[in-house]
């Protein structure tokens, strides 16, 4: 298969501009769709040529499957990339792009179904060799099985929303008595939130680390992993701070579940990137989740060994296979990756609006992925995550002094940003010696709230 001609980004923001970049750099055109809202976006301005999809809302621009594909059809795009969010985990969306004659540009649409549905993922997964979470044999029927399941585990337990994800359709239950109001209360919010009210239960780890691997595979049986990323520094159940390698692994410990990850590639016949998200305790790995796309922080890989990912999964898409092979990947210093968001970094409330002056870190080992500019206006209708500040160094020590640097060298100024929160992070003595874990950033934000009403 040759290599394409021009590439249709279906996405917005950053992860857009980043594609953007790939593209252009493989010889591939690319084509950029966007609702009314991103008339002016970074990637609509330099791509070859632009599109647009739809009204402001999402389910009307970059949800509306129909719009897209005749967005490439008119433009006479090879393949389709959807990013991440999105339609990225739609496997309707990825049959119907190839159905239309296109090239997905993830992986094969059985992998998609497979691992969005969080009960048949664990299933596989635990059935290929992977270590997970003790918990329910699939979703919950009806308390019966919620209160066996419970019992055979031990309080406390969580609830999680089989087609779940940021957190929505998740409860802690505490005790038997908390167990049938739990459920229901999931089941409500995983109904809101993802037209599916299907939950499973798992045990509750008191202080875990959140580990991920990330995995390539060629869709033809080969496959290889590319160290881990510790994204333990989160609020709400959404990443906040990504680092690799983490700093709570031992050599013994990264190797084995990185082969293990990557065998379990090997015999799904997996396509492309991938990340298997785990949780890891008192030495122990557990498997969450598998997301079947590109990362947020794919850039801390990419730092630490040097790979574009994104290049990666465009060659494997076009049928190339991988660039590389597990003998020549080499992992080298420590990268972090902050996410900084037009938001209040205490109240956390959006702050959308007009980029009045705003100036990039630079220097050794400094990298902003961010689409905006001076005078770019901030829309109101997405996520409020305006840029990812990632930085390399030989060592933690050197990466986390270069990152407190490029932190207070970024001006973006006319709206609000998490920034300061950032800053703070940095020099917090727990996060500098490495000892957190996934509810940590969470307890600190509450004691400085109590701490500031007393």
């Amino acid at each position: 298969m040759p290599m394409f001609k021009k590439v249709l980004i279906a996405n917005r923001g950053e992860i857009a501009l980043r594609i953007h970049r790939a593209c252009k750099e493989m010889g591939i055109k690319t084509v950029a769709v966007h609702s009314t809202a991103d008339a002016n976006a970074m990637a609509v301005r330099l791509a070859d040529e632009s599109v647009c999809i739809g009204p402001a809302s999402s389910k009307e621009s970059y949800l509306n499957i129909q719009s897209i594909l005749s967005a490439a059809t008119v433009t006479g795009a090879d393949a389709i990339h959807p990013g991440y969010g999105f339609l990225s985990e739609n496997a309707q969306f990825a049959r119907m792009v190839e159905e239309h004659g296109f090239a997905f540009i993830g992986p094969k649409p059985e992998h998609i179904d497979m691992m969005g549905d969080k009960a048949v993922a664990k299933m596989t997964v635990k059935a290929l060799g992977l270590p997970v979470v003790p918990g329910s044999d699939g979703m919950i029927a009806n308390i019966e099985e919620a209160r066996a399941a419970a019992s055979a585990t031990g309080y406390p337990v969580l609830v999680k929303a089989v087609s779940g994800g940021g957190g929505k359709g998740m409860k802690v239950i505490h005790s038997e008595s908390e167990l049938a109001e739990g459920i229901s209360t999931a089941k409500r919010e995983a109904m809101a939130n993802f037209g599916d009210d299907r939950v499973y239960m798992e045990k509750y780890l008191d202080r875990p680390r959140h580990i991920e691997i990330q995995v390539f595979g060629d869709g033809e049986g080969e496959g290889i992993h590319l160290g881990e990323r510790d994204c333990s520094i989160q609020r709400r159940h959404q990443k906040v701070v990504e680092e690799g390698p983490s700093p709570a692994l031992t050599d013994a410990q990264r190797k084995e579940i990185g082969q293990r990850a990557a065998d379990t590639v090997r015999k799904m016949g997996y396509r492309g990137a991938g990340t298997f998200e785990f949780l890891f305790e008192n030495g122990e790995f557990y498997f969450m989740e598998m997301n079947t796309r590109i990362q947020v922080e794919h850039p801390v890989t990419e730092m630490i060994t040097g790979i574009d990912l994104v290049a990666e999964q465009i060659r494997v898409a076009a049928g190339e296979g991988l660039s590389v092979n597990k003998d020549n990947i080499r992992l080298r210093g420590h990268a972090i990756e902050i996410r900084i968001n037009a938001e209040n970094p205490k109240t956390f409330m959006p702050s959308p609006g007009t980029i009045t002056q705003y100036h990039a870190p630079g220097g050794l080992g400094v990298r902003m992925d961010s689409a905006i500019y001076t005078g770019y206006k901030i829309p109101p209708y997405y996520d409020s995550m305006v840029g990812k500040l990632i930085v390399h160094g030989r060592t933690r020590e050197e990466c986390i002094k270069r990152l407190r640097r490029a932190i207070y060298e970024t001006v973006i100024e006319g709206i609000e940003t998490t920034l300061p929160l950032h800053a703070w992070i940095m020099d917090h003595p727990d996060f500098i010696s490495g000892d957190y874990n996934i509810h940590w950033l969470e307890k600190q934000l509450e004691a400085q709230k109590n701490a500031a009403a007393e």
